[in-house]
């Protein structure tokens, strides 16, 4: 898909006297590109940088604030060699040996990052399957016609429901099949086509940046930080309440002072629009009984993980707090095998058929194993710092840096920080597996919970991901829409501004809570 933008007007003649020249234009690197530099340049580092390490705790496995010592890897540069070579295969299925020292042949515990591997495939193919029923597609639909007279009501809601979305489960991609329904419906109710594309961008990625659940985002990140997804899960909650309300209020906004007075669109009319808003409203008329028991068993399994997730009697009780009897405990093995398994009760329902199933199954899986792989690929980048004895050194350097600041500080900082490694790392998931095992450990220095730096790297990602202009949803959905890229930029950079500022007082009084 094209993701460039091109304006209704002839082009300039070419140069006479020949053809005209190519343009160049400057493509950013993938985040496949950037974790394959990144590793490259770790595994040069290694080489300068003095190996060190940290005491830890007997029970936790964390590091003992103030133990850093120098110590020697005792590695050759065929060892290092080889750490770069099986960094990939590391990063899978690594064992972490009763040395610290991370390899396939290890006997201990797993380090890589199978089972977020698995899970992510788990989840796309769950994702994948409810979008092929139709039942989500025609959901919004029929939402979007009953409230086709209360326009910004109705913005309002949707945007709710995208943000619901990026909140449970990281809804990004998922969203471009939604542009085609949602631009004839806002240009008939007399918006512009930004008003649609800020809809369903700005609409997804508050509920991102507020992740609660998200396993790309919150559920990647807490597993690199070794704490429980649902750890902190009261607090993000609390800035969803907080940060969609303003984005709403962004959005429609906009979309009021342009029904009013056409002349303010910061898009202008586009060849086509005319033809669309005759197609008016998507006619629904009413949700089969498949499509409601879909959508039932969607919200029923994120529902049942949330509640299979949250560490119940630690949030009531205090950390040091012994589980209910009834309360799961489930990380990412039972959370894969249930998306699994739902995944298959949600084809059956929806009538797929075995075909369908197995067609839905195999495509969920391919597109999301981009999402696994880079996971994959940063955790090799951990291994090899690990193994060169080089984590506890970058560890005692950012130790010293936040000594002696108060819990407020640090949490505006690790928000702070975050910004400029989100434009480093566009994955969601290749920032959090990559910062987090040097992030987290900062936290127990400075004498905050973990999850705070968890949820400081989410919203620094969100954040950023609403105008990175290396991301497939916002390029691709700024074509689908035929929104130039500086427009958007025009209308979304001061809620930029306000979700900066928001995010570092809310990292700042979270730290400070917690």
């Amino acid at each position: 898909m094209s993701t460039t933008h091109r304006a209704d007007r002839p082009s300039a003649p070419p140069p006479a006297g020949g053809d005209a020249p190519a343009r160049r234009s400057f493509h950013f690197p993938s985040a496949f590109a950037v974790l394959f530099g990144v590793t490259i340049a770790v595994w040069l580092l290694a080489f300068v940088i003095p190996s060190g390490t940290y005491q830890t705790d007997a029970d936790s496995g964390r590091p003992i604030p103030g133990s850093y010592a120098a110590s020697d890897s005792g590695l050759s540069f065929g060892d290092r060699l080889m750490d770069l070579f099986m960094a990939p295969v590391n990063g899978l299925y690594g064992i972490l040996n009763s040395d610290g020292k991370i390899g396939p042949y290890e006997s201990g515990e797993l380090y890589g990052a199978a089972g977020v591997f698995l899970f992510v495939l788990a989840i796309g193919i769950f994702i994948t399957m409810a979008m092929r029923t139709g039942a989500i597609d025609d959901g919004v639909a029929r939402v979007a016609q009953r409230m086709s007279g209360r326009g910004t009501a109705l913005i309002a809601v949707l945007m709710i429901l995208f943000s619901i979305g990026g909140t449970t489960e990281g809804m990004a991609e998922e969203t471009l099949g939604f542009y085609a329904l949602l631009i004839p419906l806002m240009l008939a109710l007399g918006y512009d086509r930004m008003v649609a594309a800020a809809t369903i961008l700005v609409g997804a990625g508050i509920g991102v940046l507020a992740s609660t659940v998200n396993p790309f985002a919150t559920g990647v990140a807490s597993d690199a930080a070794d704490i429980s997804i649902g750890d902190g899960i009261g607090y993000r909650f609390l800035m969803y309440l907080v940060l969609v309300p303003v984005a709403v209020w962004w959005v429609t906004r906009y979309a009021r002072r342009v029904k009013a007075d056409p002349s303010r669109s910061l898009v202008g009319p586009v060849v086509g629009d005319d033809e669309l808003r005759g197609h008016g409203l998507r006619d629904v008329a009413h949700l089969t009984g498949r499509q409601k028991s879909v959508l039932a068993i969607v919200a029923a399994t994120f529902a049942f993980m949330i509640f299979a997730i949250v560490p119940w009697a630690q949030v009531i009780h205090g950390p040091d707090a012994s589980s209910f009897a009834w309360q799961l405990d489930w990380y990412f093995p039972e959370l894969a095998a249930l998306f699994l398994v739902m995944s298959l009760v949600v084809g059956v329902v929806g009538g797929l058929g075995e075909h369908g199933v197995s067609e839905a199954l195999t495509r969920g899986a391919g597109d999301f194993v981009g999402v696994g792989l880079i996971i994959v690929l940063a955790r090799g980048v951990t291994v090899i710092m690990n193994n060169t004895e080089i984590t506890g050194t970058v560890l005692h350097a950012m130790e010293n840096t936040v000594s002696g600041t108060s819990s407020g500080v640090f949490g505006a900082v690790m928000f702070l920080i975050n910004v400029p490694l989100a434009f480093l790392v566009p994955s969601t998931s290749g920032h959090a597996a990559l910062a987090m095992p040097i992030l987290a450990p900062l936290a127990d220095f400075a004498g905050v919970q973990r999850s705070i730096v968890v949820t400081a790297f989410q919203s620094a990602s969100g954040v950023v991901n609403l105008i990175t202009p290396t991301s497939a949803v916002v390029m691709g959905g700024l074509a689908l829409a035929k929104v130039r890229y500086d427009q958007y930029l025009r209308f979304v950079l001061p809620l930029v501004g306000i979700l900066l500022v928001l995010g570092t007082a809310a990292l700042a009084f979270g730290a400070v809570m917690s």
